[in-house]
């Protein structure tokens, strides 16, 4: 059995990250996605996923990821049920993120940022005195 979902598509609001009673971060929050026609009067549709995401992705994309922005996620779809304080039973579907891709990088001035600046430490052919093979060193 195969149960893969990936989707790419517009998150609808900012995610706003909550904790379980064991203290594990989660964000819930909907995904926009275009359909690939429009209707009859030419708008275009999209459909509105629920998707949840828990730990570290959880705290990331409270963190970095605002309405609009365009992710890329891949899980599962799983669905559960709950009783309302009324009695009702609900029934929930949604998309259980395994993986969250920020798919564009973060904008300041409409000026596009890169996505990963190496610092001066990081970069181990600053700090020494390392240098790039030639093309004679290569082995092929």
């Amino acid at each position: 059995m195969l149960n893969r979902v990936v989707l790419v598509g517009r998150i609808t609001k900012d995610p706003e990250q909550k904790r379980t009673q064991n203290n594990i971060p989660v964000v819930s929050f909907t995904l926009a996605i275009d359909r690939q026609y429009s209707s009859e009067s030419g708008d275009r549709q999209a459909d509105f996923i629920q998707c949840v995401v828990w730990r570290k992705q959880a705290e990331n994309m409270a963190t970095y990821v605002k309405k609009g922005a365009l992710l890329g996620i891949e899980g599962r779809i799983q669905t559960r049920t709950y009783e309302t304080q009324n009695g009702e039973t609900r029934y929930v579907t949604e998309v259980v993120c395994d993986s969250v891709s920020f798919l564009e990088s973060k904008k300041q001035d409409s000026q596009p940022q890169p996505v990963y600046q190496v610092e001066e430490d990081d970069d181990p052919f600053i700090s020494s005195n390392k240098s790039l093979a030639s093309e004679e060193d290569l082995p092929f």
